[in-house]
């Protein structure tokens, strides 16, 4: 099994969603940007408003909505601090 990503994506006032992923694509005011395990460490701030997509093991993916904030990528993992974040529904993908 290949190395695994800890991800939060947490909102103000909440945890969205936390687990392992095999990848995680951030769009940030420097463009876009895809983490894997191993990913050197990064402060970003994120663009107004963006998605987040995480990519699970077996192919799927979950898609945020997110609203300001910054993407946090240290020793531990990628953590998503958003003002918000939703599930992004089909039509904004």
């Amino acid at each position: 099994m290949a190395n695994q990503l800890p991800v939060k994506v947490v909102a103000v006032e909440e945890r969205i969603w936390s687990g392992e992923a095999e990848m995680l694509v951030a769009r940030t005011t420097e463009g876009e940007i895809g983490v894997l395990p191993g990913h050197a460490p990064l402060l970003g701030l994120l663009k107004e408003p963006s998605q987040v997509r995480v990519k699970l093991a077996g192919g799927e993916q979950l898609t945020y909505d997110v609203s300001g904030g910054f993407l946090s990528i240290d020793a531990d993992g990628v953590t998503v601090l958003a003002e918000s974040a939703v599930p992004a529904t089909p039509e904004s993908r």
